[in-house]
């Protein structure tokens, strides 16, 4: 097997990509006039939130992929002189396309060879994102109840992903853990995406590469996250962030 090299000490700069070109068509009527990247929680809009985090990680470099109500999004950053960060655009207004293909073109707005920490809108948490290893392709994962789950061996190698309402398995059965929409996008693995289409889930790229490339699973214990994906979260949002301050 081809495992992927590991990179032992990776370049300085801490570098992210934030997902937030989607529809938001969980947060209807909310998403009828702004992207889901927009919407408030805290007084703050969700894109706030996750900015401010990586920023007090010492992350440098976003890049924030846009698609609905594209402007508002670029507008926002502008009207914040962008937090004082270098936060760049990935411009999918065009088409969506998906995770793995939103990853793909923004790779060029990158440090090549630096770790790309990935990190969707509407994910609230309390993980400690300097903890996280960033020597290899990462899935930070916990085990919250979910109906689809990654499934890893017993050194936390991805091997598989099974669907436990309809039992559909694809690679092997191991240890199940659910995703938490947070990952670690390696350098090592960018060579990969050459072949594979304009718009994918990232997840059928992590899956199909897993079978000859390290791919590892990071459990974050006592990780408390929240999918602020629709409306009736909103208000645990609110709980959420309260706690935290």
């Amino acid at each position: 097997m081809d495992f992927c090299p590991l990179i032992s000490t990776f370049a300085d700069m801490k570098q992210a990509m934030i997902f937030a070109a989607g529809l938001g068509t969980r947060l209807k009527p909310l998403t009828d006039t702004m992207p889901k990247a927009l919407v408030r929680v805290g007084g703050q809009p969700l894109l706030w939130h996750v900015i401010m985090r990586l920023k007090a990680a010492g992350y440098e470099r976003l890049v924030v992929n846009v698609h609905h109500f594209a402007n508002q999004i670029v507008d926002y950053l502008a009207d914040n002189d962008h937090f004082g960060l270098d936060i760049r655009i990935s411009d999918e207004t065009e088409a969506l396309l998906e995770t793995g293909g939103g990853i793909k073109k923004a790779l060029p707005l990158f440090d090549q060879e630096s770790p790309i920490l990935i990190h969707n809108v509407d994910i609230l948490s309390n993980l400690d994102l300097n903890a996280l290893p960033m020597d290899a392709p990462l899935l930070v994962v916990s085990q919250r109840p979910t109906k689809r789950y990654l499934q890893f061996d017993d050194t936390m190698r991805l091997v598989g992903w099974k669907n436990i309402e309809t039992g559909q398995v694809k690679g092997r059965e191991g240890v199940s853990l659910a995703f938490s929409g947070i990952h670690v996008f390696h350098p090592s693995l960018a060579p990969l995406l050459a072949d594979w289409p304009e718009r994918f889930p990232i997840m059928d790229f992590y899956l199909k590469a897993c079978a000859d490339h390290l791919i590892r699973g990071y459990e974050a214990h006592g990780l408390r996250l929240l999918d602020v994906g629709k409306l009736d979260t909103l208000d645990q949002a609110e709980t959420f962030i309260e706690s935290k301050q």
